[in-house]
């Protein structure tokens, strides 16, 4: 029934489901998130919802897997993580779904969640934390957020410790070494790729390599194939099973790809998805780009 409603009604649903719960768990911390909202949140909170697998994935990684009780959809990291109940999709997850779970605290993504998602969380007087992760350095930060947010400051501290000596060992290995071009393949027609503002864009110039496309402004920019052969790049970069599952022998067989160098050289490197999102995993991501893209630097590790 609570599928069917729409409107006034769905919101009086939820807001009675809310009440039938007896709502969150009293709350007594008052801290800032990343969009700097004032957020009062439990001193421990005990039913947790993620709203993107990366923050599902930077929660189990602080050893608080246990406490979440509901995910987003395509959550798959760590197995454990998709035996949770699903709330719905990033975009639009169901009021019903996260409500019906008692949660006292959710996070979300200001990247990825929608504005209208953490307006109805305030409405509903549910502790939402919201990070904006920017860069590697902002994962860091992420981590450390979402670490006070549930009270395990020291995990926080000692992961990002480990993360940065991590992607310490990966910058000296490959400073001073030759440069290549990468270029970001998201799509092939039309040509969709990876700018300045893109997460992944700061990952490939820690690992050693430049994109060709670091000088567009906008995250995900739309460019014709004559740009892409003008940027010659060394490298082209897939993702693993994500946007359709790209792969050499498609580039091959497309206009205007199978002129490029790269395509021609079997210059293409696919790395996991992890890559692509601001999570502790993307640092095990940075080291492998890192090792595909200077194997020499690695050699005797």
């Amino acid at each position: 029934m609570a599928e069917r409603l729409t409107g006034v009604g769905r919101c009086l649903f939820v807001l009675l489901l809310l009440a039938a719960s007896g709502g969150p768990a009293r709350a007594s911390r008052r801290i800032t998130d990343e969009v700097g909202r004032i957020v009062v949140v439990p001193d421990h909170p005990h039913r947790i919802v993620c709203l993107t697998p990366s923050l599902t994935q930077t929660v189990y990684e602080l050893g608080a897997g246990d406490l979440i009780v509901g995910v987003s959809d395509y959550t798959t990291s760590p197995a454990e993580a998709s035996t949770k109940p699903s709330v719905g999709a990033i975009i639009d997850p169901s009021m019903e779904r996260i409500v019906s779970l008692q949660p006292d605290l959710i996070f979300l993504a200001a990247h990825l969640n929608r504005q209208e998602t953490i307006s109805h969380l305030e409405d509903l007087k549910v502790p939402a934390f919201v990070v904006d992760p920017q860069g590697l350095d902002g994962v860091l930060k992420m981590i450390q957020s979402v670490g006070n947010a549930i009270n395990r400051d020291g995990e926080a501290q000692s992961l990002v410790k480990r993360l940065t000596e991590k992607r310490a060992v990966v910058t000296r290995s490959v400073n001073g070494l030759a440069r290549p071009k990468v270029f970001v393949v998201i799509w092939y027609d039309p040509v969709l790729t990876a700018g300045k503002q893109a997460f992944i864009t700061d990952v490939i110039s820690a690992a050693g390599a430049d994109s060709v496309t670091a000088n567009i402004p906008q995250p995900w920019p739309q460019i014709s194939m004559e740009d892409v052969l003008k940027r010659a790049p060394d490298f082209l970069l897939l993702i693993k099973e994500l946007h359709g599952g790209i792969t050499l022998d498609l580039l091959k067989s497309r206009p205007g790809w199978d002129r490029l160098e790269a395509v021609r050289n079997a210059h293409v490197i696919t790395v996991d998805e992890k890559l692509e999102m601001p999570s502790p995993l993307v640092f095990d991501a940075l080291e492998e780009l890192a090792k595909m893209l200077h194997p020499a630097a690695f050699a005797e590790r």
